[in-house]
C-alpha cells in the first residue's frame, strides 16, 4: 500500500455514468479523499458509503472531495449511487490496475482491501489507513480529514 508523503499515481478510470475521470480532474477543487472498497451493494461497503453521504456536507466546507474506487462496472456503481442517494464520483475499476497501483489488491490478487487516501492538491499522500473489517476505522479517517483540512 503507498504511503504518505509518496505520490499518488495519475490514473484514469470510468465513473458511474462511464465518462472517463483522472485524478488531476478530481484533485482540480483541492484535497481528495480516494478510498478503495470491495463491492457495491455489500452490507461493510454501503456502511462505508453512507457515512461519506453523511458527512459530505461537511467534506465540501473544508474543500474536500471524494472519489470511490471498485471493481464493479458504470452500471452497478450508478445503482448503487441511486439506491444510497451518494453523492460523490464512484469510479470503475474492473481490471484492478488503480488497485494494484495503489498496493489494495488482497491477498492472492483476490478481492479489494478497504483503504481510503487523503492525496492533497499536489499529488501527494498526506494520511492513509488500511481498515479491511473494521470501518469504523474508516470512519474515524474520513473524521479527521475533515478536522484536519478545516484548520
Amino acid at each position: 500500500m503507498l504511503s504518505p508523503g509518496e505520490r499518488a499515481p495519475e490514473f484514469a478510470l470510468p465513473d458511474h455514468d462511464g465518462r472517463e475521470t483522472s485524478l488531476t480532474a478530481l484533485l482540480r477543487r483541492g484535497a481528495l479523499i480516494l478510498y478503495f472498497y470491495p463491492a457495491d451493494f455489500t452490507p461493510g461497503c454501503t456502511r462505508e458509503a453512507c457515512v461519506i453521504r453523511d458527512l459530505h456536507t461537511e467534506l465540501q466546507k473544508v474543500g474536500l472531495t471524494v472519489a470511490g474506487v471498485s471493481p464493479q462496472d458504470a452500471d452497478s456503481h450508478r445503482r448503487f449511487r441511486e439506491k444510497h442517494h451518494l453523492p460523490f464520483v464512484l469510479l470503475s475499476d474492473t481490471d484492478k490496475a488503480v488497485i494494484r497501483m495503489y498496493g489494495v489488491n488482497g491477498p492472492l490478487g483476490l478481492g479489494v482491501r478497504r483503504a481510503t487516501f487523503l492525496i492533497d492538491a499536489s499529488r501527494h499522500i498526506r494520511d492513509t489507513v488500511l481498515a479491511d473489517f473494521r470501518i469504523s476505522a474508516h470512519d474515524a479517517f474520513v473524521s479527521r480529514a475533515i478536522a484536519l483540512s478545516g484548520k
